[in-house]
């Protein structure tokens, strides 16, 4: 299902909804203050201050509307997504910035844009979605510029690895599918150098400490996999939850999260 894009554009990203849940656990819990966000800004910053910038997989425009006053005046920038519902959650955002983004609805594996057009092209979190990676990763070549960069995010294998532990004690019937995140940090750098010849991998130090149930359900509620639990089943997640919560003052859930720095 994490690359069934019918599912994807109609159920998990019809709209921003369920983005926004887990968006929202990490933005309340997170151990490292900087946040995410401003610190992919981080590497972007290192970007011209004069440059065309391409994100694919945008989603409802979280990394400009989270360091609005980070972005360059001179950058001429276009969000894009396969889903016109996150397409129409980041116009929502991001009018209020007063900033001529433009949004178009693309396919990562067909740019329709010329060789060379983009000093930069953003995926973050989104290149496990792509059915054909090669396909999306040779487009993505194909439309930076010379001395363009191409900055994709994402996770690794212990990533919320307690959420993973407490759905599988959860499961009464059958075996829990393994989630298919082919694109990983453990594997992703090989992926890359068969398309940039050089590649750095940059992890985010970070885990989350929450204090309340609730944001966790949720993050289950809101994942690819929550269809395969019934209610019953749910419950006993959130009453396993609480008794740690009761217990512990708090619930200790890991992260693993980086970012890849390609350049062409």
């Amino acid at each position: 299902m994490f690359s069934d894009q019918q599912y994807l554009t109609t159920d998990q990203y019809r709209d921003s909804s369920k983005l926004d849940a887990r968006i929202e656990l990490h933005r309340r819990f997170s151990t490292n203050p900087q946040g995410w966000f401003a610190w992919v800004w981080d590497a972007l910053d290192e970007l011209p201050r004069q440059a065309r910038v391409l994100e694919l997989g945008c989603g409802a425009g979280s990394l400009w509307t989270a360091c609005p006053e980070r972005i360059p005046s001179g950058w001429s920038i276009t969000l894009s997504d396969l889903s016109n519902g996150m397409l129409d959650a980041a116009w929502r955002n991001l009018v209020v910035i007063g900033r001529g983004f433009k949004f178009e609805q693309i396919d990562a594996q067909s740019v329709p844009y010329p060789d060379e057009t983009f000093d930069a092209v953003i995926a973050n979190h989104m290149l496990y979605h792509v059915p054909d990676r090669k396909k999306a990763l040779s487009e993505i070549k194909r439309v930076l510029k010379t001395d363009g960069r191409f900055f994709a995010a994402t996770n690794g294998e212990q990533h919320i690895k307690e959420i993973n532990a407490w759905l599988t004690r959860a499961m009464i019937k059958g075996d829990l599918t393994k989630p298919s995140q082919p694109f990983l940090l453990e594997n992703g750098l090989s992926q890359l150098q068969e398309f940039f010849s050089n590649v750095e991998l940059s992890r985010y130090d970070n885990n989350l400490c929450v204090t309340e149930v609730e944001p966790i359900m949720a993050y289950i509620r809101s994942g690819i996999r929550a269809v395969e639990f019934s209610e019953a089943e749910l419950a006993k997640i959130e009453k396993e939850l609480r008794q740690q919560l009761a217990s512990d003052g708090e619930i200790f859930i890991t992260t693993d999260a980086g970012l890849f720095l390609a350049k062409k």
